[in-house]
Order: C-alpha cells, then sequence, then structure tokens
C-alpha cells in the first residue's frame, strides 16, 4: 500500500474506539489536515459518522471480500493519512481456516499500517500491560504502535496506568482519556443509531 495510514483497534467492541476515531478525524479536519476516512468492514452506520466527522467520504475496506487488488485501489486515497476504525476486536474477524479473514488485524497486516489500541481501562490496573503486550506480540505482521487508555479514573488510577505501560515495558502510551457520559453516542440493535438521524451529532463532536 502506498498510501500512509493508521487504524484505531481494540480488544473488543464497546471500548471506545468509534467516539475516539471520530474526535481524532474532526480534530485533524479543523487543523486543516486532509485525512481520509476509511471503517474495516461492510459497516455503513460507523462510516456515516466518520465522514460527518471528516467532512469526507468513508471508504469500506474489507480483507475478506475484497480482492486484493481492489483492496490496495480502495486504500489509496486523495489525502495525507487514513485513518481507519477497525472492527470488532484486533483479531475477530471471519471464521477462515486460511486465507483472509477481515479482522481488522488482517488488513493491518495487509496494508502496512500501524494500530493504535484503545483499551477500555475501567476496571482495570496493572493488568492494561498484560492485555496491552498480548495484543501487541499476537501477530507478528501486526504493529501495535501505541495504547490508549479509555474510561479511566481518578489519579491514582491513571498512575497505576502509566507504570503498567512505561517505556520500558516497549509500549508507547500515546493518552489517558476520563469517563466522559455526554460524549456517549447512543446504540441499538446492530450499531450505532445513524448519523442521519442525530441531530445532536455536531455537538457531540464540537
Amino acid at each position: 500500500m502506498g498510501a500512509p495510514g493508521l487504524i484505531v483497534a481494540a480488544p473488543a467492541s464497546g471500548s471506545g474506539k468509534t467516539l475516539f476515531t471520530l474526535g481524532l478525524l474532526r480534530h485533524l479536519a479543523r487543523r486543516g489536515r486532509a485525512v481520509a476516512p476509511a471503517k474495516a468492514g461492510p459497516d455503513y452506520i460507523d462510516a456515516a459518522f466518520l465522514a460527518a466527522a471528516a467532512g469526507r467520504p468513508c471508504r469500506n475496506l474489507d480483507s475478506w471480500m475484497l480482492r486484493p487488488a481492489t483492496l490496495a485501489a480502495a486504500a489509496e486515497a486523495d489525502a495525507e493519512l487514513t485513518l481507519c476504525e477497525g472492527v470488532m476486536g484486533l483479531f475477530d474477524g471471519a471464521n477462515v481456516p486460511a486465507g483472509p479473514d477481515g479482522s481488522t488485524a488482517d488488513l493491518a497486516a495487509r496494508t502496512g499500517w500501524p494500530v493504535v489500541l484503545v483499551v477500555d481501562a475501567r476496571g482495570m490496573g496493572a493488568s492494561v500491560g498484560a492485555l496491552a503486550r498480548g495484543f501487541a506480540t499476537h501477530h507478528p505482521g501486526v504493529r501495535v504502535a501505541g495504547v490508549v487508555c479509555n474510561r479511566v479514573g481518578g489519579p491514582g488510577h491513571r498512575e497505576i496506568l502509566r507504570r503498567a505501560l512505561a517505556p520500558e515495558a516497549g509500549l508507547a502510551l500515546l493518552g489517558l482519556l476520563p469517563e466522559a457520559p455526554a460524549l456517549r453516542l447512543p446504540h441499538r440493535h446492530l450499531g450505532l443509531v445513524q448519523a442521519g438521524e442525530r441531530a445532536e451529532l455536531d455537538a457531540v463532536l464540537d
């Protein structure tokens, strides 16, 4: 893949990767950066949110459904960077014995794009280090560039997480995000309420 890219992934659904990706897209767009949004898999609901945040269309990148040449062409974008939100947990995909499985990890390996792992640290302390190291070393073709801890508590919790993800542990701690109830996106069966139905979307992003 010739175009630079970054993938936002998580150990599991509900970790906060959608909201983190939305915030990062809006921040970069406001700074005048040409960032192309993308979504791993065929999900059209998250893609609509990503397009609204970036102010440009979102591409779906699916290593299971798209032929390699088609995936490569879809990943190329007229932008400085493609920012792609993963799907489910990093290694979750179609349960196939061989070949592409459509997981975020498979997409990362095929594009060569690094991964930022968003971890829901609520109810977790030093164990975040073991979890992050496991994800970072599970697949030699997937490079986890750093970790963002979400739903972080007070100063004591932050310090525990910092120690668990210290530089000498080989993991870059990129951010500590507090619990922010006002920033939650409502869900219903099969996913988020669609972006077009949410008059308050801009308020959430702003």
